[in-house]
């Protein structure tokens, strides 16, 4: 029995020894595998770089209302918050003594006219007398003088007549602008004076309307020295788009009217304006938008999918490229803005540099890899997730 068992031990001993070196041998031959990553060669292209500042729509008109005559308000012949167009009747003011204004002016043309013609006859009869010497020079002097006096009391007659007039015309409160009217802010029966502080109504025209962009007068000086070594040429068009407060875009184009040419001292901006057209009355006064503007055309920008560049301890933007000895290299890069999905790098890639954008999860800086070209169109559109999820 004892040999039995030996003899089971031995063997159950050599079998396990057996097993052991199978898989030693099977762990040596296997070698370390190489990562299979896709990659695209660096290269430069022309590109319009495009800014987004804040801004606020503005009424493109706007004109305050307020009386020229004095008097009580009889009537308010608007509706409030409609469109009013230009010499469209606002409110009524009481004009009855304007209008005895103007009668008693006309009466004291008549006066003026019926003195006009004794003077007139009077002078004329003594410049025929002072032919014979039948009156002194004295005589005559005072009469023609009286005749100008006549003549100049006629024409003040006039411009009184003209005024009682033009105060009569008054009374009516007419549209300065065509636009949209906001609410009243007296009704009838109001006492209100001529040239008042207080306005009767606002009138704004919002098609088309003006939006004002604040830009920081430190980025336009960086876009003009880009401008001026090079970097950056300048932009052929003008035209600007809008986001509004919703993040929706705006459905038209702008087009930029002009640009301050002094900073503002509390902001240290600078007001740029443009024009949009407004059809629908989407856009109203005040309300705060984003615009977006072409700054200049980069001619060599380099382009690279987002989910290429990865950041480091400190923050910075890395990248990882493949050597000439197909072996994994980091870099620090320099990022500017996004553009479709894709960074735009100023600085730390070159034209013919290898990038890796997929299968950044198997690597590390050194190790070797296989490299399996791509197109930057389908890098960019596959999402930085699904990359990730891979692993």
């Amino acid at each position: 029995m004892r040999q039995i068992v030996k003899i089971a031990s031995f063997l159950s001993v050599a079998l396990w020894i057996t097993a052991c070196g199978q898989n030693g041998d099977s762990k040596q031959g296997r070698g370390p595998g190489i990562a299979e990553v896709g990659v695209i060669t660096i290269k430069t292209q022309s590109q319009d770089i495009q800014i987004e500042l804040p801004g606020r729509s503005k009424a493109f008109l706007e004109a305050e209302v307020r009386p020229q005559a004095s008097g009580i308000i009889t009537e308010r012949t608007f509706v409030e918050g409609s469109d009013v167009n230009k010499g469209q009747s606002l409110y009524q003011i009481d004009s009855a003594t304007y209008k005895a204004a103007v009668i008693s002016a006309e009466a004291e043309l008549a006066s003026a006219n019926a003195g006009l013609v004794s003077a007139k006859a009077k002078a004329a009869r003594f410049k025929e007398l002072i032919k014979t010497n039948a009156i002194s020079q004295q005589d005559f002097d005072e009469a023609d003088a009286l005749y100008k006096e006549a003549l100049a009391n006629v024409v003040v007659a006039k411009a009184a007549i003209n005024t009682a007039k033009i105060n009569l015309v008054y009374t009516e409160v007419k549209a300065p602008i065509s636009g949209r009217i906001s609410k009243s802010s007296v009704t009838a029966g109001a006492l209100v004076t001529a040239n008042q502080s207080q306005i009767l109504a606002k009138i704004q025209q919002l098609d088309p309307i003006n939006v004002d962009i604040a830009q920081s007068s430190a980025q336009l000086l960086r876009l003009k020295a880009k401008l001026r070594q090079g970097k950056l040429q300048a932009a052929d068009n003008a035209d600007v788009q809008l986001i509004l407060e919703d993040g929706t875009t705006y459905a038209h184009t702008g087009v930029l009217r002009f640009a301050e040419v002094s900073v503002d001292e509390n902001t240290g901006s600078v007001t740029l304006r443009a024009e949009f057209p407004n059809p629908d009355g989407l856009l109203l006064p005040g309300m705060y938008v984003r615009a977006v503007l072409n700054a200049g055309t980069d001619p060599q920008a380099i382009l690279v999918p987002q989910k290429a560049i990865t950041r480091n301890t400190k923050g910075q933007a890395v990248a990882m490229l493949v050597n000439s000895e197909n072996k994994v290299e980091s870099r620090v890069v320099i990022t500017a803005e996004v553009i479709d999905h894709q960074w735009r790098i100023t600085d730390g890639l070159a034209v013919g540099d290898v990038l890796i954008v997929e299968g950044l999860q198997k690597i590390r800086p050194g190790a070797s890899v296989k490299s399996v070209a791509v197109t930057a169109d389908d890098s960019a559109s596959t999402p930085a997730s699904q990359s990730a999820n891979q692993k």
